[in-house]
């Protein structure tokens, strides 16, 4: 142990040996001791070095520590100091970390050197971070170390877990990118850190938060993950637990872990809306009355916040996540808190200024949000509508510049896709609706329109154009304003009042502003610009402006100038005779030369300050005078000078053939839509047909159906009565002697014969009936057979109709055939029943045979039985008459209904006829047509199919056609 004395700072006689010397003898004791004491002090004395020979540690030490993790497992102490030594090596913080008392241990170097751990020299720092870099990709060599790594933070163990989270943090903060890929690939390696939120240790669930913040950066991957391993409740818990905004910085860590998760990521965006997060987010806002005092980390952590309900809304996201955020933002009521916050007093003005920017995104194209703006009041004497308060704001010098771009901002998401919003704003300039008692927003704007501050202006000016936007009605119905600018003289419209403005040669971004309003105004509308032309001021001024030759400054006003004379041409209805299209495109080739033109337009565009605007609605610029352009305006540009330089180069042939062509092309819409709805009316009528077919084959199927079980009820009674007619031959064939019994027989035959008689004539009668019936039913189908042929040409289903009522008109006919043979039969039994009665009585009247009588009898018996027998069957045939009689029920109502549906049929039939004769009439100009073509062929010598073959073919299909009608 004299060795870990002397190295533990012990007085050793001798030379001490240096940094570098002593870290190689602890390594080579850790990589040779067999004792765990040994080792682990050994360790121990590596990390109180490890911090002021950062690199001798990391060069010599690192695959040493590295095998303490993977060999001494069991011990956690050990375990400990290997991981705070490799966090050491590998941290680039500048911070140092505090030791335990029982690691405060610093051995003196031999020359007494002391490192300076916080150096503020940039090029230390930046050689301290590339030395953590380095080391990083030593450790991340082997992707088998992060996973190492990731199975100890498994350990309850504090002195084991707590260093772990450090180093895993450390790791991704060097080489974010390298770490999340093997992190992501490790089996459960997310799922493992994110049980650091559930541990009951404060310290290791703080620094576990610092670690998914770094691990979720970038990574769409591994948010989703994490979102999934339900992130978004334990992290709202931790902040409702820490005290929501009044908490202190592990809220403000769980809010920046949150917008790790949902910014610019749909998937977790849209998870965090189904999973009903967003009312969790309404207590959040909800400050008191008294709001002095707030801290810095209030301020901080509602600030994220706020950012984190734009996250939800942010105009980047889909339409349709935004709409649904916002709908339901509404819902739950956070948007009336947001609204609260607006209008209370004493809130920061950074807070202020965020929450107007949140108001406006959550508002920005919801219809139902941005009519619940428009109803919000400030608790004022007397009240004043918010959006009012607002303005007030704008329009004010004196209000911070950030503050008065987020006003903007909230104003123009007000209007954004609201003509309703866009119409109250136009109102209250009109006389009609002007209250002099009260201040409205189009006085404000007016106000800031005409103001000294040039800020003022450009605000005022982009506000009043975005209340135009898209909006034609709007923009006639401002022309009718009227200011009055001094006592004395007659009111002069604000159109006029803008160009005069212009022309007095203010500031740039004062003209800048009026001319985007102007541009915004006439755009899409020939009724503005009529009015802007009918001031003969008006041209000569935008002509100057544009052929001089002036500096930097003024190239964006020559080229706002050149894009509002080109409005001026390409929305021009020539309703002035002095500013038709054709003489200001001539005023410009004269004046300004179309070249020119062109490139005092192209300024627009090239303006470093243009590309910033469009890329977000929002307006953020870093100073007033950087606020040129307005994002909506940038797409009006992109939209109109493309259009705007082909209308100046055209000529007034080119421009009446465009119009020729447009006509043209009108006439043919019009005609394919006439031929679309011809189509689609056909459709509907082929549809029609097809379904009454349809419905017509299954009555048919019915119909086949009762006629095959009616066929299987014949067959059974032709069975039942050839059965019976053999028993009656039997009997006719056989003779009785004796006179009495024979008068006993006979009297028993003659009754049985009487009912057969009766049934047999009641059967007559039901089958004339039912012949009758028959026979108007065949004339019926004879008549939809005919009629449905004429309709033929309706669609070929109809022939397929035809055909199924031809066979079942078939089968009716050979059972009625079958009915009449029964008849037959029936009566020539009858008939020979009859005959036989008829010789029993004129037999032998004297024979008294004893054994003849008991013959007689045994066949009387035996009569009786089969009496019986008959008299069952006649029964079960009366029952199938019956059941005859209500099929033949259905049939006759299934006929009445085939004649309404022919009556259908008719009347579409006719329709169609009349839409053949159309056809038929085109075809006859079109045969006129290839006639007068055949000629010209044979004229210039071609062969061509003679017409009289053509008349043969034809008269062989009316041959044809005949024939079929004949059948």
């Amino acid at each position: 142990m004299n060795f870990f004395r002397g190295v533990m700072g012990g007085q050793a006689a001798g030379p001490q040996p240096s940094g570098a010397e002593t870290i190689q003898k602890l390594c080579d004791r850790v990589a040779s001791s067999t004792l765990l004491e040994d080792r682990r002090d050994a360790v121990r004395a590596l990390k109180s070095l490890s911090k002021k020979y950062r690199m001798e540690v990391g060069t010599q030490a690192m695959d040493h520590l590295i095998n303490i993790l993977q060999t001494d497992r069991s011990d956690s102490e050990i375990l400990g100091y290997a991981l705070d030594t490799l966090y050491n090596i590998i941290c680039n913080d500048e911070e140092e970390e505090q030791d335990e008392s029982e690691d405060a241990v610093t051995p003196l170097s031999a020359s007494g050197k002391h490192k300076n751990v916080s150096m503020p020299d940039e090029t230390a720092q930046k050689q301290a971070d590339d030395l953590g870099a380095q080391f990083t990709d030593q450790f991340i060599q082997d992707p088998e170390h992060v996973t190492l790594l990731l199975t100890l933070l498994e350990e309850f163990d504090f002195h084991v877990r707590w260093p772990g989270v450090k180093l895993l943090t450390a790791l991704l903060k060097n080489q974010g990118v390298q770490v999340q890929g093997i992190i992501l690939v490790s089996p459960m390696g997310v799922s493992r850190l994110m049980d650091l939120l559930a541990d009951s240790r404060e310290v290791i669930r703080n620094d576990g938060l610092l670690l998914l913040q770094q691990l979720t950066k970038s990574n769409a991957a591994i948010q989703k993950i994490v979102a999934f391993e339900n992130a978004f409740e334990r992290l709202l818990d931790i902040i409702t637990e820490e005290g929501s905004s009044d908490g202190g910085i592990v809220v403000e860590d769980c809010l920046l872990l949150l917008l790790n998760l949902l910014k610019n990521n749909s998937s977790n965006q849209n998870f965090f809306k189904e999973g009903s997060y967003i009312q969790r987010m309404k207590p959040w806002f909800e400050v008191g009355d008294d709001n002095s005092g707030w801290s810095a980390q209030k301020v901080t952590n509602l600030h994220l916040m706020l950012q984190l309900v734009r996250v939800m809304v942010s105009p980047v996201n889909s339409p349709g996540a935004t709409a649904s955020c916002q709908k339901s933002m509404y819902q739950c009521g956070l948007l009336q808190q947001l609204c609260t916050i607006l209008m209370a007093t004493g809130v920061p003005a950074d807070i202020l200024t965020e929450t107007i920017n949140t108001v406006s995104e959550v508002i920005r194209g919801s219809q139902v949000n941005q009519d619940y703006f428009a109803s919000v009041n400030a608790p004022s004497n007397p009240p004043r509508p918010a959006i009012v308060v607002l303005l007030m704001s704008m329009v004010n010098e004196r209000q911070p510049f950030v503050l008065r771009c987020a006003v903007l901002y909230c104003f123009q998401c007000f209007l954004y896709k609201n003509q309703k919003g866009q119409g109250e704003i136009v109102a209250t300039l009109l006389p009609s609706t002007i209250d002099a008692n009260s201040i409205s927003a189009g006085q404000l704007l007016c106000g800031g329109l005409f103001s000294a501050d040039s800020l003022s202006n450009w605000c005022a000016a982009v506000a009043l154009a975005h209340a135009l936007q898209d909006n034609l009605t709007q923009k006639e119905q401002l022309l009718r304003v009227q200011l009055a600018t001094s006592l004395g003289k007659p009111p002069v419209s604000l159109l006029q009042q803008c160009t005069n403005i212009l022309s007095q040669g203010s500031k740039v971004q004062t003209r800048v502003g009026l001319l985007m309003l102007l541009c915004t105004w006439i755009s899409n509308c020939p009724i503005a610009v009529t009015h802007f032309l009918h001031n003969q001021e008006n041209v000569p001024f935008l002509t100057a402006q544009i052929s001089e030759n002036l500096g930097e400054d003024e190239r964006l006003v020559q080229g706002l100038c050149a894009l509002l004379l080109g409005i001026c041409i390409y929305y021009n209805d020539n309703s002035l005779e002095n500013y038709t299209k054709e003489k200001l495109k001539q005023l410009i080739e004269k004046r300004i030369g179309k070249e020119n033109f062109v490139e005092k337009l192209g300024f627009i565009t090239k303006h470093e300050l243009y590309s910033r605007a469009a890329q977000k609605p929002q307006p953020v610029f870093p100073s007033p005078e950087q606020m040129l352009f307005d994002h909506e305006f940038t797409k009006l540009v992109k939209e109109l000078e493309g259009v705007i330089t082909k209308a100046v180069h055209k000529s007034s042939e080119e421009e009446k053939k465009e119009e020729e062509v447009k006509k043209t092309l009108e006439q043919h819409d019009n005609i394919v839509t006439q031929y679309k709805e011809l189509i689609r009316e056909q459709d509907a009528q082929i549809q029609e047909l097809k379904e009454q077919v349809a419905s017509m084959t299954s009555q048919n199927e019915q119909m086949q159906n009762t006629l095959t079980q009616q066929l299987s009820q014949i067959q059974q009674h032709k069975d039942q009565y050839n059965i019976l007619k053999l028993k009656l031959g039997k009997e006719n064939q056989s003779q009785s002697n004796s006179q009495g019994d024979i008068s006993q027989v006979n009297g028993l035959q003659t009754e049985e014969l009487t009912q057969l008689r009766e049934e047999v004539e009641e059967l007559r009668k039901q089958h004339t009936l039912l012949q009758t019936q028959l026979g108007d039913k065949d004339a019926l189908i004879n008549t939809l057979r005919s009629e449905t042929a004429e309709g033929s040409a309706a669609g070929s289903d109809n022939t397929e109709l035809l055909k199924e009522l031809e066979a079942l008109r078939s089968q009716v006919q050979s059972q009625s055939a079958e009915i009449n043979q029964m008849k037959t039969e029936r009566q020539e039994l009858l008939r020979r029943a009859e005959a036989g009665s008829s010789d029993a009585f004129s037999s032998n009247d004297g024979s008294s045979d004893a054994a003849k009588i008991a013959e007689v009898e045994s066949r009387l018996a035996a009569q009786t039985t089969e009496t019986e027998k008959l008299k069952e069957e006649a029964k079960s045939l009366s029952e199938s008459r019956v059941e005859l009689e209500q099929q033949l029920a259905s049939a006759t109502s299934t006929v009445a209904i085939l004649q309404t549906e022919k009556a259908k049929l008719q009347t579409e039939v006719q329709e169609s006829k009349k839409e053949q004769d159309d056809l038929l009439m085109l075809l006859a100009d079109q045969d006129q047509k290839i006639h007068s073509l055949k000629q010209r062929l044979k004229d210039l010598g071609e062969t061509v199919d003679d017409e009289d073959d053509l008349d043969a073919r034809d008269q062989t299909d009316d041959d044809y056609e005949e024939d079929e009608d004949e059948d």
